[in-house]
C-alpha cells in the first residue's frame, strides 16, 4: 500500500454510503481464478480450450508459440503501454483465427470446463453469494473467451443474478460450431473502449458511485472508466507473476498490491466492512 491514510478514507467512506452506493468491477483470468495451485499454473479460459475434445496438436503448439512470443511482451515493465498495444491485438487476433479454424463445438464447452485446472481463489464463494446477498453488480470485464468464463462460474454455482460480463463471445452457427468471435475484440490494453461503450450503458449500474476494482494487469486500471460520476474508487492488485521486477510500477498504480496471494480475503474482509453497518 502506497497511501494506506487514503485506502482507510476511501474505505470508511464507501462503508458511510453503504452497499447500494457500490458496484464491484473484477477482471476473471488470474483475478477471481487462481495463478496457481501447488506450484503449477491453472488455467486461463483460453488454456480451458486447449483439450482434445475441442482443438488439435498442431493448433495447441501454435497456441504455446504464441503465448511464448506475446506473454512475455504483456508483463514486460520496461515497454508502454502504447508499445504494446497492436502487439496484444495481433495475438488475440491469431488466437481467436485459430480457435476459429478448429470449429468447435459449443456443446462440448462444459465438458472442457470440467476436465482444466481451472479453480476460482479460495474464498470465492463468499465473495460471489455475498455480492449477491447485497444486492451489488458485479461486472466482470475479461479479454478471456465469455462463454468459457460463464460456464466456470455456473460449475462453481456462483453465477448470480447480479454478474455481468463483457467479453469475447464465441459466434456458433445453427449446428452449434464456432464461426467468430462477435463484436470488438477486447484484450488486456483496450479495456477502456469497453467500459465506455458497453458498461456504460448498463442500467443495474448507474446511481453507484463507488467503485471496488480488481485487476492483475495494469490495463484492469481503465475497467472503471465508463462510471458515470466516481466518488470513491479502490483498486485492489493481484501481482502474481514476475514480481521483484512490476512490484514498484504496480505498488505506484494500484491502491493495494496483494502479492502471490491466491486468495480472496483481502477483498472480502473490505466488503464485509463496507457492509456493516448496514447490518446493524
Amino acid at each position: 500500500m502506497r497511501e494506506r491514510s487514503r485506502v482507510e478514507e476511501t474505505i470508511y467512506a464507501m462503508q458511510r454510503a453503504g452497499a447500494g452506493s457500490l458496484q464491484v468491477i473484477s477482471d476473471f483470468d488470474m483475478t477471481l481464478t487462481r495463478f496457481a495451485h501447488n506450484g503449477k499454473r491453472v488455467a486461463t479460459t483460453h488454456n480451458i480450450l486447449d483439450n482434445r475434445l475441442l482443438i488439435n496438436e498442431d493448433c495447441t503448439k501454435k497456441m504455446r508459440e504464441l503465448l511464448n512470443i506475446y506473454y512475455p511482451i504483456e508483463i514486460d515493465a520496461s515497454r508502454s503501454v502504447e508499445e504494446k498495444l497492436p502487439l496484444m491485438v495481433e495475438w488475440w487476433t491469431k488466437v481467436h483465427e485459430l480457435l476459429i479454424q478448429q470449429k468447435i463445438k459449443k456443446d462440448l464447452l462444459a465438458q472442457a470446463v470440467r476436465e482444466s485446472s481451472t479453480m476460482l481463489r479460495d474464498g470465492y464463494k463468499v465473495f460471489f453469494d455475498g455480492l449477491a446477498e447485497h444486492q451489488v453488480p458485479l461486472l466482470i470485464f475479461s479479454a478471456g473467451v465469455g462463454d468459457v468464463l460463464e460456464e466456470v462460474i455456473r460449475q462453481n454455482h456462483v453465477f448470480h443474478p447480479n454478474v455481468h460480463i463483457i467479453s469475447n463471445y464465441m459466434d456458433f452457427d445453427r449446428t452449434g460450431v464456432l464461426r467468430a468471435f462477435k463484436g470488438q475484440l477486447i484484450h488486456t490494453f483496450n479495456k477502456r473502449e469497453g467500459a465506455l461503450s458497453h458498461a456504460a450503458g448498463l442500467r443495474e449500474l448507474q446511481g453507484r458511485p463507488n467503485v471496488l476494482l480488481l485487476g492483475d494487469s495494469l490495463g484492469d486500471l481503465t475497467m472503471a472508466d465508463g462510471v458515470s460520476e466516481p466518488q470513491n474508487i479502490l483498486t485492489i492488485g493481484f501481482l502474481n507473476d514476475q514480481v521483484e521486477e512490476r512490484k514498484e510500477t504496480y505498488v505506484n498504480s494500484f491502491d493495494i498490491v496483494l502479492v502471490k496471494d491466491e486468495t480472496m480475503d483481502v477483498p472480502n474482509a473490505i466488503f464485509r466492512y463496507i457492509t456493516s453497518s448496514r447490518d446493524k
